[in-house]
């Protein structure tokens, strides 16, 4: 399956267009049918926390399968992830007047573009020890959400599931995100090129 680029998967994301009041989760679409990502977590620190694209009614239209595991991290890892995706969502999401939500011990769904950020953040965590998980949720927040769909795109073509962590694009993003002397001197450059108008998901 052709992954779409980041241009065509803004007009189409659930956030844009669901009925008010017609979420679930992370901003995901209520409707029956509808495309949306699916973080399954464990109770308790053991086993895995399991990323799924979920495909809806686009199940088998042109070969797409129903759904497609995107990503899967010990849960030992995904405390810091968890905290920095959980803030850097809601405060979205509220900016859009969507209810926030939280993680739970159950299947946790998301709007589809949040869950192809989160896909990077999980995926630059692969290879990550504990004392990088840090840097790499500091410069996952630091970047624009259209960067991250950027890097979701060219990463999945090549290698967007859970058993690709070895190929070329999915290394490169923990080596991209976990360089800690990078963080500050990137958020200070974004402080200054900030513009209210500059597009997001939720614009």
């Amino acid at each position: 399956m052709t992954h779409p680029s980041v241009t065509e998967d803004q007009p189409t994301t659930a956030l844009k267009f669901a009925e008010p009041g017609k979420f679930t989760g992370f901003g995901a679409s209520a409707e029956f049918g509808a495309h949306v990502f699916k973080a399954t977590i464990p109770a308790g620190r053991a086993g895995d926390v399991v990323l799924t694209e979920d495909y809806g009614y686009l199940a088998g239209l042109e070969g797409t399968p129903e759904c497609e595991i995107r990503a899967v991290l010990p849960r030992a890892k995904w405390g810091k992830l968890a905290d920095a995706a959980r803030k850097d969502f809601n405060a979205r999401l509220r900016a859009r007047r969507v209810p926030p939500s939280s993680w739970k011990p159950q299947a946790n769904l998301l709007d589809r573009m949040l869950g192809k950020e989160l896909c990077v953040l999980m995926w630059a965590a692969e290879h990550a020890g504990e004392e990088q998980l840090d840097a790499i949720c500091m410069k996952w927040t630091a970047l624009r959400p259209e960067e991250r769909w950027w890097l979701y795109a060219m990463t999945a073509a090549q290698g967007g599931l859970a058993e690709d962590g070895k190929r070329g694009w999915r290394k490169a993003l923990y080596y991209a995100l976990s360089d800690i002397d990078a963080v500050e001197p990137r958020r200070a450059k974004r402080a200054l090129m900030d513009d209210p108008k500059t597009i997001s998901l939720f614009g």
